[in-house]
């Protein structure tokens, strides 16, 4: 109510604005006059847009309702010209001809708007039509709208929803049929196994040995389902850690420790080149390290014998702080960049699960820096890769 009180207000104001226009022409007399016509028809105009826009529902399709809109706008104009036209004319002649404009002016201003609500209208249809065509499950979608206008830019927004959804999709389904090879293979080891464990084949020497061989295809399925559950968290926002204070240096130097022995064990050199301006950065320090951990057992994994890996921290601009891992492997297909960080991403020539690998330790780095208000990257500069990650300093 309040609302409709405010409309009715402004448009008294602005006859009163108008009107006084009138006064030092043609004085007092004609403002009031002009105010006497303009007053009543703008309040009564406004009251009944207001309620036409806070009850669209009565009248329920919007072709309709941008008609009965623009014959209020004419209606409005007739009315105005017919009154000034009886009050203020001496000739009948004279307001005759006035009242002949005014009703021509409005079947011209019903039919402008007639024609361009037409074309927004249909528009419009076409979006929802559109919309209608994604929840019934088509993902190609190529909407025709004419300009550049909003409607244009909302046909541009479904059509890039569609393809959104669309590439959702697609992941998923490839996440559950990587999911589904990398448990298939441990999953059949462990079922001939426990057969012929029930079978009796195996001979006494060697149950030790299948029992170690089931071990380590437990391992490497709880390993899988951690990081899966791991990266449903990341992915879903659902991360609570305590952030503090980290010293890099001590953090890289002692991920390196840790990874070192597998390293020399494929004849992999690691080390450290660490900038001595170096800041500590903000973080966790726990789901740091695993990130770091997860970048250095990848470059280590796509790096040849006799190769190296170099994790290398210095400042970066903007308070922030960046780490690099650079190995001196085959490098990364240029067209992979923008997908080396999704799950069950390798290279183009591997499939998840080579090499003792799941394919979500990036995808993993990539949720924990991103948890952290970082970003990460794969920088191009010289052979091999360069993974690059920025943090806020501390």
């Amino acid at each position: 109510m309040r609302a409709h009180v405010l409309r009715i207000a402004a448009a008294v104001a602005g006859a009163v604005g108008v009107s006084a226009i009138a006064w030092p022409v043609y004085g007092s007399s004609a403002f009031v006059s002009s105010l006497e016509i303009l007053a009543p028809l703008g309040a009564v105009t406004t009251l009944l847009a207001g309620l036409l826009a806070s009850h669209r529902g009565w009248i329920r399709r919007m072709r309709r309702q941008l008609g009965v809109l623009a014959v209020l706008g004419s209606a409005q104009l007739a009315a105005a010209l017919g009154l000034f036209a009886a009050l203020m004319f001496v000739s009948d002649h004279d307001a005759f001809f006035m009242a002949l404009a005014a009703g021509y002016a409005g079947l011209v201003g019903l039919f402008a708007a007639r024609l361009v609500a037409r074309r927004a209208l249909s528009d419009l249809d076409a979006v929802r039509s559109a919309v209608g065509q994604v929840a019934e499950g088509s993902r190609e979608l190529q909407i025709t709208v004419r300009g550049q206008d909003e409607l244009a830019l909302l046909a541009a927004d479904v059509e890039a929803m569609a393809a959104k959804v669309a590439s959702e999709e697609r992941a998923r389904r490839e996440l559950v049929a990587s999911v589904s090879h990398d448990l298939r293979t441990p999953i059949t080891t462990l079922q001939l196994i426990a057969q012929g464990l029930e079978d009796g084949i195996f001979e006494a020497d060697r149950m030790r040995e299948q029992l170690a061989l089931m071990s380590t295809h437990v391992r490497a399925l709880g390993a899988l389902i951690d990081d899966l559950f791991e990266l449903s968290r990341l992915e879903s926002g659902d991360v609570h850690w305590s952030i503090q204070q980290v010293q890099l240096d001590q953090l890289v130097q002692e991920t390196i420790d840790a990874m070192r022995p597998h390293a020399e064990a494929g004849g992999v050199a690691v080390r450290a080149q660490l900038d001595q301006r170096l800041t500590p950065a903000q973080g966790n320090p726990e789901q740091l390290q695993r990130a770091l951990f997860n970048l250095i057992q990848n470059a280590i994994r796509h790096t040849p014998p006799d190769g190296s890996v170099v994790i290398r921290a210095e400042p970066a601009r903007g308070a922030t702080v960046e780490v690099e891992v650079a190995d001196t492997g085959a490098g990364i297909d240029p067209g992979l960049d923008g997908r080396i960080f999704e799950p069950f991403v390798q290279g183009p020539s591997r499939v998840a699960g080579q090499n003792g690998s799941a394919g979500l330790g990036l995808a993993i780095a990539r949720g924990i820096v991103a948890a952290h208000g970082g970003r990460i990257w794969v920088a191009r500069s010289g052979p091999g890769t360069r993974i690059r990650f920025s943090l806020p300093a501390g």
